[in-house]
């Protein structure tokens, strides 16, 4: 007993301590403010603290049974990615420190552990992605330290660049020597600050690694869910994943903090805000998980391995299910034939002949079908009268708000549907209750079957959402047919449902925990309250369906109506009157609204080279569907009449768009101000123009500017692209006639030169664009910019930097 209780403590007392140096991790990189890419906090100042808490790691393990190699790479590169509408790449000495630790034998086969420690502008990204490299130190230092080698090695990647779209982790993938020894990865991301990590990406294939988490995970938290809802495209993000399977073919597992996304790359992701709690469940997670997998014989030879996809989940943290998705299509197919032998076998019974009950249940479905669309086009009336009103995004600062409006007005809507079913078209008549139970398992059975030949994994939650209600019904039928809907019969029936409601509820919940932080960062362009309205619309439907019967079971739903009723009522003139603000300024729990500006320059030359015109000014964008409506009160120069038109005759409308996201955010604003005058000016040329072989002007450019420009390129009615000088010479991505450069480089970059091919005309075939964004130091920074910043209100969160953007035609 005494020995037990020593060790425990000891146990408690190293966690304690790993988490203590973690937390310490996570304040030393933060300390330094924002890293974007190319900034002296990014390269050098992290940079200089992770070598030195590296090599303390290495000086101390010099003796055990491990060797540790530290290797420091500034890639230079290029790629196309479909993401934002898709364009192209291109990175020039961006830093990654790769971190080989192994048997002091040397390994053939490595495992990857990724993170990133660069930041997006502005925002001193703790959760993004500072606590995951504060973690992995301590993960390295722990396997470093462990008595018994490790089978096989680990690189531990510290990639410098991973806000600019990805750009480290292809330079380490595609470039570096060890890249080769690659097996499997796990990567380290964030799009929450703090809570759970979930692992939200699997494979492609490679089952083994699911059952390597499954295993080995101390605190799991995983969802196949989530995995092809992100893998769909609806949420606008990447990770590294990606490019670690795309362009290295290789397996992995992603993992991400997803809680509290509203502070997601603004200047409240601090340090403070991430519990101790949440690094710790991080660093238990994946030491465990690396650990099994350097251990494990499979990654020698995970080719072996590799077909097959896993159906995987876990209940409320605990435990998480897991089985191979071949596995899963046989069983989602065993239920569905119970299901449809269950109604086939009540369509026999004596007193059903004749089709009766099969014209019953068709009649029943289509009654329950008309509910849904009923309810949700009425929820969409409320939402679209919301929207009308001005109050858009009230639930963003209240999310219990649209619950009570959108939820009232859903559930209502459905118990009335049904109750006038009842009273007007059915009448009096038996079996209702047990006619309607049958409806949702055929619905739910139906969409088991749809799913399920899809290739969906994700079928398994309409598996549960018929096995367990068929399963419970079965059990109560006798008590269902003597006491109709009883107290004994309901406690029961709930008890039997509980599993597959708590479990779809949390899928839910995990659900608005993601979308609703998103709609703040969505753009002008979706409106939000179709989205969280159809959202809540669905949930209801979802979790109603094994309930209406008891609506033919009651006798009367007039106080579900008169309490529903008034509720909503009650919610609609709260939300009418403006009660509900969307936005917080709290530190305690902020709620930022998200806008970027721009002290910009911009320069536009004809095709004499000579400038045609030029202005300067404050562009603003709003990333959400309130625009500024709410901004005007505290800046009332910031209006309407100074929103821009996009010029279509000029590359991404002529303004320094940092990214193609111009179909996100259609609504911007320029205020004119003075010229903006960095210090370090972009310099752009046309060094060369020389005919080819095959018809066409092959035009060489060369650009020297700060660490982050756009290029944009829109050839003329009647020209094309037809080959360049980024990635794989093809011109990829083109954006309604539009082809769009990100670059970015690190420190001691040279000269950015590049080509592409003109077709030459008399009016000119092409416009050719740069802008250029000074992210850091003194040139980030004007008058102007510090003015209008102090007087946003406190509840917001404008991202400012410089710019410039030059036009030329040839």
């Amino acid at each position: 007993m005494y020995v037990f209780s020593t060790h425990t403590y000891v146990h408690m007392y190293k966690l304690c301590v790993c988490n203590y140096i973690s937390k310490r991790h996570l304040e030393q990189i933060t300390s330094v403010g924002p890293r974007p890419v190319g900034s002296p906090e990014n390269e050098v100042l992290t940079v200089g603290y992770l070598l030195e808490q590296i090599e303390n790691i290495r000086v101390e393990t010099a003796a055990g049974p491990h060797q540790l190699t530290v290797d420091v790479q500034r890639p230079t590169g290029s790629f196309s990615i479909d993401f934002l509408g898709g364009f192209t790449s291109f990175y020039d000495r961006v830093t990654n420190i790769a971190v080989r630790l192994e048997p002091k034998g040397g390994a053939q086969h490595l495992m990857l552990a990724n993170c990133h420690f660069d930041t997006v502008a502005n925002s001193p990204g703790a959760s993004d992605d500072a606590v995951s490299c504060a973690v992995m130190l301590e993960v390295l230092h722990s396997l470093a330290n462990q008595s018994t080698p490790l089978h096989h090695g680990v690189i531990f990647l510290f990639n410098g660049a991973e806000e600019n779209i990805l750009q480290a982790s292809h330079g380490f993938i595609t470039q570096h020597p060890w890249a080769k020894q690659v097996r499997a990865f796990i990567n380290l991301e964030a799009a929450g600050v703090g809570g759970k990590e979930v692992v939200f990406q699997t494979g492609p294939e490679n089952p083994w690694l699911v059952q390597a988490y499954v295993h080995a995970a101390k605190h799991p938290f995983a969802s196949v869910v989530g995995q092809e809802v992100f893998q769909s495209g609806i949420i606008p993000s990447d990770t590294d994943f990606r490019i670690y399977r795309d362009f290295g073919n290789i397996p992995g597992i992603d993992l991400a903090f997803i809680e509290n996304g509203f502070i997601y790359h603004t200047k409240y992701d601090t340090a403070d805000r991430i519990l101790t709690d949440s690094i710790q469940r991080a660093g238990d997670n994946i030491l465990a998980v690396l650990k099994y997998l350097v251990m494990s014989e499979k990654l020698a030879d995970s080719s072996e391995y590799r077909h097959g996809n896993m159906v995987f989940f876990d209940l409320l943290g605990v435990v998480v299910v897991a089985y191979p998705a071949r596995v899963g299509t046989i069983l989602n197919y065993m239920v569905a034939t119970a299901t449809f032998f269950y109604l086939a076998k009540k369509a026999s019974l004596p007193g059903n002949g004749g089709g009766r009950y099969v014209r019953r249940l068709a009649c029943a479905t289509g009654v329950a079908v008309l509910s849904w669309f009923v309810t949700l086009l009425s929820v969409l009336i409320v939402a679209l009268l919301v929207t009308l009103l001005g109050r858009s995004m009230f639930w963003y600062n209240h999310f219990y708000a649209s619950i009570c409006l959108y939820g009232a007005a859903a559930t209502g809507k459905m118990i009335l549907v049904h109750t006038l079913a009842k009273n007007l078209y059915y009448g009096v008549s038996d079996g209702l209750g047990d006619l309607f139970f049958d409806v949702s398992l055929l619905l739910w059975g139906c969409s088991l079957v749809w799913l399920t030949q899809q290739g969906l994994c994700s079928a398994y939650v309409p598996m549960l959402m018929v096995a367990f209600p068929l399963a419970t019904r079965l059990l109560l039928s006798k008590e269902f047919k003597h006491r109709g809907a009883s107290v004994k019969y309901s406690v029961l029936y709930l008890l039997g449902l509980a599993l597959p409601y708590v479990h779809f509820m949390f899928l839910i919940w995990v659900v608005f925990e993601i979308f609703t932080p998103i709609m703040g960062r969505s753009g002008t362009e979706i409106p939000p309250e179709v989205v969280l309205a159809s959202l809540v619309t669905l949930a209801t439907i979802f979790l109603s369906s094994f309930f209406l019967h008891f609506i033919y079971l009651v006798r009367s739903t007039k106080w579900i109506l008169a309490g529903l009723g008034s509720v909503f009522i009650i919610m609609f003139l709260l939300v009418s009157c403006g009660v509900f603000f969307p936005y917080s300024g709290n530190p305690d729990s902020p709620r930022p609204k998200r806008v970027f500006l721009q002290h910009t320059t911009r320069t536009f030359h004809n095709l004499q080279g000579q400038v045609e015109s030029q202005d300067s000014g404050l562009w603003i964008n709003s990333f959400d569907y309130t625009a500024i409506q709410h901004i005007t009160p505290s800046i009332p120069e910031l209006n309407d009449s100074v929103r821009t038109r996009c010029r279509e005759d000029r590359p991404f409308c002529g303004y320094p768009w940092f990214l193609p996201v111009k179909f996100l955010s259609k609504k911007n604003w320029y205020l004119p101000a003075p010229e903006v005058s960095p210090s370090s000016p972009v310099e752009f040329s046309l060094l060369s123009k020389e005919e080819t072989s095959w018809g066409t002007v092959k035009m060489t450019f060369s650009a020297k500017g700060p660490s982050h420009m756009s290029l944009y390129l829109m050839p003329h009615r009647g020209a094309s692209l037809s080959t360049w000088s980024f990635g794989n010479g093809t011109p990829q991505f083109d954006l309604s006639g539009e082809y769009f450069v990100f670059y970015s480089h690190g420190l001691d970059a040279p000269t950015w030169t590049f080509w592409d091919p003109d077709p030459s005309g008399p009016e000119g075939m092409i416009s050719v664009a740069i802008s250029s964004h000074y992210f850091f130091g003194e040139d980030r920074r004007t008058s102007q910019l510090e003015e209008i910043l102090h007087r946003f209100p406190t509840w917001a969160f404008p991202s400012s930097w410089v710019s410039t953007y030059d036009m030329y035609r040839y």
